[in-house]
């Protein structure tokens, strides 16, 4: 009898965590002809799980995985479809699953930057922890994420697998310059901007690149080219982070600071390419997705020194130290002042983002799959 595989894919339309679940799901499609999947879908099945193959079916679940009864109704749905083993492809782990088990562990920001400090963030971190525990195997999606796992959870190496995500494969296609104009159109947004996607949540260190964007503009203000510079923010709700907006009236930059809340992927796209340059100051990452997806589109990456980005991005963005403000402005200037080092970053990018590829990571996953279930 072959495998049988259950991934639940229920956060497919997440801003990162879609993309993970969608590549790998779609790669191991092309891997793998011999095992049965099973995808368990939040209601129905999106169009990108379609014409995966005949070993390929999908399950409906009615809840999200962030509903109360979670941690008992989940697992109690998941014992009827009878898996060999069921990949959770986030720490998001109901209490109650059965064994074995994969989880992918993407960063281990909701432990070192907790949301909440009341009970409910208590129990989170607790079930977090337990998650991981109870584990057969954990995937990391890095080394440095991989080290985080083994310091502050002490798990043992040896349960660990450091496997590399990978920007879709999407943002490496030439673009239609026609439609690209006309969504910028749509946006009443020109470049010359600064660009930064992604989530908003504290340790992603928004608040100071706007004020090193401010800094920037008032140096920039008559400049020929960049006089008229704005930084576009793509990523969460404004009004759950207070912080950034605060910092946008503080330094008196609201006429040259878009958000732009969630997009769609083929916008995304779009926003990447025609940006100056991506900004990514982060303070913590479990990798560096989205500077790879600049990289592909062929945009200049400023981002963050710490060792998760540098192992993403190597020597092919201007690094600098998040917690500085005048290094971050440095990092922007040095980068928009000289259209050389711009050059040299997008065609270095190119190259750095495709040795990420979502079939060396399928065929990776397959074979932590088959040593637990062989």
């Amino acid at each position: 009898m072959p495998r049988h595989i259950v991934i639940d894919v229920r956060r497919l339309g997440d801003f990162g965590i879609g993309t993970y679940i969608r590549n790998l799901v779609q790669a191991l499609a092309r891997s793998d002809k011999e095992s049965r999947y099973t995808l368990v879908t939040f209601n129905k099945g999106p169009s990108e799980l379609a014409d995966l193959g005949p070993n390929f079916r999908t399950a409906e679940y009615p809840r999200p995985d962030t509903d109360v009864i979670q941690n008992a109704a989940f697992p109690f749905f998941l014992r009827r479809l009878h898996p060999d083993l069921v990949h959770i492809p986030l720490n998001s782990v109901p209490y109650w699953l059965q064994r074995p088990y994969v989880v992918t562990i993407h960063d281990m920001s909701s432990l070192l930057y907790p949301a909440r400090g009341d009970v409910r963030g208590a129990m989170h971190q607790e079930r977090y922890r337990r998650g991981a525990a109870r584990a057969e195997r954990i995937i990391a999606v890095s080394h440095s994420t991989r080290r985080d796992i083994e310091s502050f959870m002490r798990i043992p190496n040896e349960r660990i697998r450091t496997i590399y995500s990978a920007p879709d494969p999407s943002f490496g296609l030439n673009p239609d310059t026609t439609q690209d104009e006309q969504i910028l159109q749509r946006y009443s947004i020109q470049p010359p901007f600064i660009l930064y996607a992604g989530t908003i949540r504290p340790q992603k260190n928004v608040p100071r690149l706007v004020e090193a964007f401010a800094v920037i503009r008032s140096e920039l203000e008559n400049h020929p080219l960049l006089g008229n510079l704005k930084l576009v923010i793509i990523g969460d709700e404004l009004s759950r982070y207070p912080a950034v907006r605060r910092a946008v009236v503080a330094t008196r930059v609201e006429p040259f600071v878009r958000f732009l809340g969630f997009v769609p992927l083929d916008t995304l796209k779009v926003f990447y390419r025609a940006a100056t340059l991506f900004a990514f100051p982060s303070l913590h990452e479990g990798f560096g997705l989205a500077p790879l997806e600049a990289m592909a589109c062929g945009t200049p990456v400023v981002a963050s020194d710490i060792p998760a980005l540098v192992e993403a991005v190597g020597d092919a963005a201007e690094l600098v130290t998040p917690d500085n403000l005048f290094d971050v402005a440095r990092g922007l200037r040095s980068v928009l002042l000289d259209e050389n080092r711009r050059r040299d970053l997008s065609q270095i990018g190119r190259v750095r983002a495709q040795r990420f590829d979502w079939d060396d990571t399928a065929r990776s996953v397959l074979d932590v799959y088959r040593e637990i279930t062989s």
